[in-house]
């Protein structure tokens, strides 16, 4: 996946101006209206798709949208909601939990910071970082299993895990597409630099991509 080579400063500029050009104002896909909806998503958002989240979020967030009411379901009243989701039950304990830390250490809002936030259950650092991107604005990227895979296979920021590819990124991507990187890449990834067969021909960034197997039509 990894490339040998990395990109130079003007090829990574450029290639976050292909981007920016094409998809001017990116967005997370998670369906949420409210940091606490956000941050919930995103916790169910782990080893599924966001499309299975927002099947189940919308019924899920009429009955319960705040710490509190969401607390008041408790874990047997949070899964019917949530049992088409990969590993349901734990994430209604890490639900449940965090929304009992919320109310208890923050009056039951989402917190700014990422030390708070790593500390509430179920949150590890991309969780972290998604919501402090999305819903306060910090130029993170949470490095998921496309963001990897494009870090990787353009020579954008090689590395071996997610914590040298977040760290090469946050190094190499240029500060004036820092914020909206990390939507750009997993968009990327999702749709056009996919994992088995990457749709090189319609890729706005390919002359610039050092991956060496390209797909040819």
């Amino acid at each position: 996946m990894a490339t040998r080579n990395s990109m130079t400063p003007t090829q990574r500029r450029r290639f976050f101006e292909r981007l920016a050009a094409a998809d001017p104002h990116p967005s997370t896909e998670l369906s949420y209206k409210t940091p606490f909806e956000l941050l919930v998503a995103v916790v169910l958002s782990a080893q599924a798709t966001d499309k299975s989240v927002n099947k189940a979020t919308p019924p899920l967030f009429k009955a319960a949208n705040t710490p509190a009411k969401m607390r008041a379901l408790g874990e047997e009243g949070l899964i019917p909601y949530i049992q088409t989701i990969g590993l349901f039950r734990s994430k209604a304990r890490h639900i449940i939990g965090l929304c009992e830390q919320l109310l208890r250490e923050h009056r039951g809002r989402v917190p700014s910071s990422r030390e708070a936030l790593e500390k509430l259950p179920g949150v590890g650092r991309k969780t972290a970082n998604v919501v402090l991107n999305v819903a306060f604005g910090e130029p993170t990227i949470a490095v998921d299993t496309h963001i990897f895979r494009v870090a990787n296979r353009t020579g954008l920021a090689a590395g071996k895990n997610v914590l040298e590819v977040e760290q090469g990124l946050l190094k190499n991507v240029p500060v004036a597409f820092r914020q909206h990187a990390h939507h750009w890449l997993i968009l990327h990834g999702r749709y056009v630099c996919v994992a088995r067969r990457p749709r090189c021909p319609e890729c706005v960034v390919g002359d610039l991509c050092l991956y060496p197997d390209k797909t040819v039509v």
